[in-house]
């Protein structure tokens, strides 16, 4: 029997019984053991924005289940990650592995069939082994761990690079990961939740702050990545907080233009830089970059998963990821939760 969550509307799911999806040349199907619920997939659930019209989850990791004609020599029973991005690989964006801002782009779980289902069809392209280090549950945090290692290259990371994020949620949290991970000096982040703090600083963050204390920094951050969105004033603490030639990382999605001081960003001659979702423009793909770190940090990142669901009872894991009081961070559901 195949399932898969359905969204009819905001603050309601469905499970419901599909046709299981079958695999055409260049596709794999895999069998799904661990979907994350993503601060996205919350967005459309608290009906911030529309729900997709199909099934959601971008945050997948399983088993290779058919695999005709073994593309990109992929195996029945290989352990993987999925790259949710479909595209054209023609253009040029495609060409220099910014494949994210491709005309064609479409994402698994937002416009096409995504992983909170009994198993998903992909292209080959977008599927990635496992190391043997790393099991399903961290395996579902590649993406979102992929998306804080495309900030921080963004912003220009390195060993004279101190760091702040703004925000404890999911990202942010693995932001503190990657930041450490790939050299950074110094890194701070701001959490408005106890439990936030504390898996912030078991991850390694030199100082935790509470949002109002950005100011206290211990260190002039050259890189500030902003992971909250909505309708906080976290670009205006990011531009006042930012060293003088420093760069701002936005990841955070905004449900209305944020305000700050375009005087102080020229006075500071700061970057202010959007980060879309991840690519591999750099040599090593953010995704591959974000496999390694999974692998060397495997102990402390497991750490952040809160709760697991099984697929069936995908209504209640959505309320646990909304509710911050349960002390959600990341939240999964699988067939064998």
């Amino acid at each position: 029997m195949h399932l898969e969550v359905r969204v009819p509307q905001a603050g309601r799911v469905e499970v419901m019984e599909a046709e299981r999806p079958e695999p055409q040349p260049g596709q794999v199907r895999v069998a799904v053991r661990r979907c994350g619920i993503c601060g996205s997939d919350l967005h459309f659930f608290s009906g911030r924005q529309p729900p997709p019209p199909v099934c959601p989850g971008h945050e997948i990791s399983g088993i290779v289940e058919a695999a005709p004609g073994q593309p990109q020599d992929l195996r029945e029973g290989d352990r993987v990650t999925i790259e949710p991005l479909t595209r054209c690989g023609q253009c040029r964006y495609c060409r220099a592995g910014d494949y994210h801002l491709c005309p064609a782009l479409q994402i698994h779980g937002i416009m096409l069939p995504g992983g909170m289902a009994s198993s998903i069809v992909v292209p080959a392209y977008t599927v990635h082994r496992l190391p043997a280090a790393v099991d399903f549950d961290v395996g579902a945090m590649t993406e979102p761990l992929a998306v804080a290692v495309h900030a921080l290259r963004l912003g220009g990371i390195g060993r004279d690079t101190p760091v702040l994020v703004l925000g404890a949620g999911t990202v942010g949290l693995l932001t503190v990961a990657a930041a450490r991970h790939l050299g950074a000096p110094f890194v701070a982040i701001t959490g408005r939740h106890e439990h936030q703090r504390r898996a912030a600083a078991a991850l390694g963050a030199d100082q935790v702050l509470e949002p109002q204390e950005v100011s206290a920094v211990g260190e002039t951050p050259r890189i500030v990545v902003e992971t909250v969105g909505g309708e906080a004033d976290t670009v205006d603490q990011a531009i006042t907080a930012v060293d003088r030639g420093g760069t701002v990382v936005i990841v955070g999605m905004f449900d209305r233009a944020p305000a700050f001081s375009p005087l102080l960003h020229l006075i500071k001659e700061a970057r202010i830089v959007g980060s879309m979702i991840y690519n591999a423009s750099r040599g090593r793909s953010d995704f591959e970059v974000a496999l390694d770190i999974a692998s060397a940090e495997h102990e402390r990142l497991a750490r952040l998963v809160t709760h697991r669901f099984a697929l069936a009872a995908a209504q209640e894991a959505f309320e646990t990821a909304a509710d911050k009081q349960t002390g959600a961070i990341k939240v999964l559901v699988g067939e064998d939760t």
